[in-house]
């Protein structure tokens, strides 16, 4: 029959069945969609509404607050999703589901209202929550009798995650910040929408795998758990049964109404103005005495739960928790990059450059996009000889697909290697000051046409002056052409030049606000050599090429005699990750407020918390089934994921600070805290080692 698993595994890429490139480029598109809105959502956000690329003006508090519930609900719907699939759905449907959800969400926020931004969230969440637990079921239920094969299989799929979210950071954050914040969601909502059709369209190659469940139907836990793995003195049916009491019940459902509800508060309170918690016990707000009960009473359910486990086990389980408890200390820091890293990126890094610099960075990011593209382009050409006969609609989807982003690759790298500097000047007004050391500083505030029309003066000690500053587009001007700019970043430092329908639409934001729109006339003094402005999202993509860089290199290590332990591999990670903010404290230190720094600390920090996460990251879920027995595998796989939404949710919460604490102290103070925390966190599960291997009893 076709739908035999040995038809399945006859048909081949690179040494493994084409249903596996299949779920490569499903999980592919969905992560370029996810990534590609990820890395826009606070800075259009927190973009100045009056500007190149209008946002909403919202404070960075407030963008974080929504973040981070988002980021954190991504954590705990795929449990759900999980369970509704087991059950019900079959993890095709599920993934299908899912990928339909995610298409409506992107689509929504592309409309760029308030209700639309809301309702997409909650759709992606929501289909996230479908997709993310189910399609890698597919892989582990495809693998079910070929265990050794696993591994592999995982390694490519992988490579998927890695290769969308580099192109979708890349493609959706370049389309956002050059054309407009809607081409960039939108974007995200076609891949997804593509990617969902080549999947359902591949039905015929996978036959029964992933299946709605039948009453003979074998769910396989993931990752092959089972309990002969945690029990290395005892056979699996010697460990007493420990089902769930009517208060284990009440604590979990107790907790988790709460810890929702606190979700949905937070951003709430802050933006909307409506707090359901409106109480204060202590002097303690009522969100944080409510998130307090939640925490007891998960506490006690699991610590309960955990002792009433023989001493093995319960010292393992033990020795997992300690694990995530620190998972939320690295999530906190890494998670950054969705948020205050993106703003730092945006207003306070030095991103023009012109000449020789802006060639060699055009040259260096075309191998960077094509040679990607290029690999995973050829997988597709494999994939094609191999199942176009059997499943042709789905392979001309994918082709559509690449010829899509191929498109948008040449457009953009055309784009870059043909805009030119061109050198304005208008008016301004000069501010002299002095800094802490006694020097003179001067900062120039550009008149806009409503200020000139107005008759604005210049403040007593203050003067109007010409002014310039390089402007750099892929147009032909000429000297003395005259031109609108209008500020590019937040700090009002950088300008872009208006064609005349962005013009158009910054005049019909002004009036839509009833403020100064900002629009600023400038002359055009000299041509100088092609430009580039590397954007604030292109920065993002870096962690996704360290991975590819540095995962070989790191997978060695671990399989040789330098192996370090559990937490060892902790401690590296948490204090890699630190000294990634470091640099950035060192880059920071001395530089006046308002002032840009080189990009070097940012791309040399990315690279720091690359290498902390290929160290820690993979330890995490690993040590799930090494550690835990099966009946708690849900639970705990529920705690892991927790974790990691707090650590999401805290560090979006911190992040969404970087504007209080740099206005009140400084940019590199804000890092400081993010680099002292992994610091500490790792030095302190390194000295619990030796607690850490007694705990676990003999599991490497």
């Amino acid at each position: 029959m076709s739908n035999t698993k040995t038809d399945f595994f006859e048909s081949k890429v690179l040494g493994h069945p084409a249903g596996l490139m299949v779920l490569f480029f499903t999980e592919m598109w969905e992560r370029f969609s996810f990534y590609g809105m990820r890395v826009l959502l606070v800075n259009f956000l927190t973009m100045a509404a009056v500007s190149y690329n209008p946002g909403w003006s919202w404070s960075a508090e407030n963008a974080g607050a929504l973040f981070g519930t988002y980021a954190g609900l991504l954590y705990l719907t795929p449990i759900l999703g999980g369970i509704l699939a087991d059950k019900w759905l079959g993890y095709r449907w599920a993934v299908v589901v899912g990928c339909v959800l995610m298409t409506l969400g992107h689509a929504s926020m592309a409309m760029e209202t308030e209700f639309s931004l809301y309702a997409g969230l909650a759709l992606i969440v929501i289909g996230t929550g479908f997709f993310k637990p189910n399609i890698t079921s597919i892989i582990s239920e495809m693998y079910k009798d070929l265990p050794e094969k696993k591994d592999g299989a995982y390694t490519i799929f992988y490579m998927g995650v890695n290769a969308g979210a580099f192109l979708g950071m890349l493609l959706c954050g370049y389309l956002a910040e050059k054309l407009g914040w809607s081409y960039g969601f939108g974007l995200a909502g076609v891949f997804m929408l593509l990617g969902t059709l080549q999947f359902w369209l591949s039905k015929p190659l996978f036959g029964t795998i992933g299946d709605a469940p039948s009453k003979v139907h074998e769910v396989e836990l993931p990752q092959n758990i089972n309990e002969k793995s945690v029990t290395s003195n005892a056979s699996s049916d010697e460990e007493p049964a420990n089902p769930f009491t009517m208060l284990d019940k009440i604590l979990i459902a107790v907790s988790s109404v709460i810890g929702f509800a606190y979700l949905i508060n937070d951003p709430m309170s802050k933006i909307g103005g409506t707090n359901l918690f409106p109480f204060e016990i202590g002097g303690l707000g009522g969100e944080y005495v409510m998130i307090i009960v939640a925490l007891v009473a998960f506490l006690i359910m699991a610590i309960s739960r955990i002792f009433r486990y023989t001493r093995v086990v319960r010292d393992r389980m033990l020795a997992f928790i300690i694990f995530a408890f620190f998972t939320v200390f690295f999530w906190m820091s890494f998670e950054q990059g969705a948020s205050s890293l993106v703003l730092f990126a945006r207003d306070s890094v030095q991103r023009i450059m012109t000449g020789s610099a802006a060639t060699i960075f055009n040259i260096v990011n075309t191998i960077l996009t094509v040679g990607p593209l290029l690999i995973i382009t050829y997988v597709l050409y494999k994939l094609w000889q191999q199942t176009f006969k059997k499943i042709p609609g789905s392979n001309i989807v994918l082709a559509i697909c690449f010829s899509g982003v191929w498109a948008i690759v040449f457009w953009m790298l055309n784009r870059d290697f043909n805009t030119t500097a061109y050198e304005v000047s208008y008016s301004a007004i000069e501010h002299v000051e002095m800094d802490k050391e006694g020097e003179p500083q001067t900062s120039y505030t550009a008149l806009s046409e409503a200020m000139i029309a107005a008759g604005v003066q210049a403040p007593v000690g203050d003067k109007i002056v010409t002014h310039t500053t390089t402007v750099g587009e892929p147009v032909d001007l000429s000297v003395g052409d005259k031109l609108s700019i209008i500020r590019k970043d937040n700090e009002g430092t950088t300008f872009g030049y208006l064609t005349e329908e962005k013009r158009a639409n910054v005049i019909g934001v002004g009036k839509n606000l009833n403020v100064d729109n900002g629009i600023v006339s400038a002359t055009v003094t000299s041509i100088k050599d092609n430009q580039v402005e590397i954007g604030a999202s292109w920065f993002s993509i870096l962690n996704s090429f360290f991975i590819i860089a540095f995962a070989s290199f790191f997978a060695k290590w671990f399989d040789s005699k330098y192996n370090p332990s559990a937490a060892g591999k902790y401690a590296i990670g948490l204090i890699t990750m630190g000294l990634g903010f470091g640099i950035l404290v060192f880059g920071l230190y001395g530089v006046e407020a308002g002032a840009k720094v080189s990009m070097v600390w940012l791309i040399l920090a990315y690279l720091f918390h690359t290498l902390g996460e290929l160290s820690l990251s993979p330890v995490g879920l690993s040590y799930v089934s090494k550690l835990v027995p099966a009946r708690m595998i849900a639970l705990m796989f529920g705690m892991w994921y927790l974790a990691i939404a707090i650590g999401n949710k805290l560090a979006a919460i911190f992040g969404g600070q970087i504007e209080n604490i740099t206005e009140q102290y400084s940019l590199s103070t804000f890092f400081l805290i993010f680099t002292i925390v992994p610091i500490v966190a790792g030095l302190l599960v390194f000295a619990l080692n030796p607690v850490l291997k007694k705990l676990m009893h003999g599991v490497k």
